[in-house]
């Protein structure tokens, strides 16, 4: 039975990871200047273009389906990857993986930063990502696949995050932000916290209340969580270099 269900989910995988026409938002920037812009740990968010991913964009509410984490290619290069691959991401048929720039063509994209991550953080967070290189989703669990076949389906805009929300609950079993949150999350750094007010007495301060922070569920986050973060910058390729707005060319027909 098992073999059986691997087959049909393995089918219905590929089915859903196909690439359908999509009007994208936005023009998708260059390789090159991408490649220019990014920094190790940086969370690399994609408007993808396959069926899974018309589904995601509906249930989150958000441009962004996809997400994966650039950690450079001196790192993937001392793990034995090929050369050209940089980036690390989570593929419902693959599973965790390493990528190069490529996978992200002609997609519209957004840089998402941490802000102030330390040196030795940082070399965690890409080791805890490469280490998890191979892991798979279980094809066994069909249902949490069958789910995405309507790509618009009519749920309470409550339980849409928790309909995002694939696999059996095996750490080695993990889809797109899950494993970036699980990464995140492993060095204590914060996407979207819960955060709660408690008094607290301190010797210079009695009665005040401070904030406390409880992390959240890995597997209910969704790539837009690293857009809307406070504690992650968006960096645009297209200011990075300079921006004059004055050097633009128009054409001379338009009003």
């Amino acid at each position: 039975m098992n073999a059986v269900l691997s087959r049909l989910g393995a089918g219905l995988a590929g089915y859903l990871s196909r690439p359908v026409h999509v009007h994208g938002t936005a023009p998708a920037v260059p390789a090159a200047k991408l490649l220019a812009c990014l920094q190790p740990g940086d969370v690399l968010l994609a408007e993808g273009n396959s069926r899974i991913s018309t589904a995601i964009k509906y249930l989150t509410q958000s441009t962004w389906s996809h997400a994966a984490l650039f950690v450079g290619f001196d790192a993937l290069q001392q793990a034995g990857r090929p050369p050209a691959h940089c980036f690390v991401e989570a593929d419902i048929v693959e599973g965790i993986r390493s990528v190069g720039v490529e996978e992200f063509a002609d997609l519209h994209t957004r840089i998402c930063r941490p802000v102030g991550l330390r040196e030795a953080d940082r070399q965690r967070l890409l080791r805890y990502a490469i280490d998890r290189i191979g892991y798979r989703y279980d094809l066994r669990n069909v249902l949490d696949l069958a789910r995405y076949l309507f790509p618009t389906p009519p749920v309470p805009a409550h339980w849409r995050r928790r309909m995002i929300r694939l696999g059996s609950g095996d750490p080695t079993r993990a889809i797109c932000s899950t494993l970036i949150a699980q990464a995140f999350q492993s060095i204590r750094y914060p996407i979207l916290p819960i955060i709660e007010e408690r008094s607290a007495d301190y010797a210079d301060c009695p009665g005040c209340v401070g904030e406390i922070l409880q992390a959240r569920n890995y597997s209910l986050f969704v790539p837009r969580d690293f857009d809307v973060s406070p504690y992650f910058a968006v960096i645009k390729p297209t200011l990075e270099g300079g921006f004059d707005y004055t050097a633009l060319r128009w054409d001379a027909g338009e009003a």
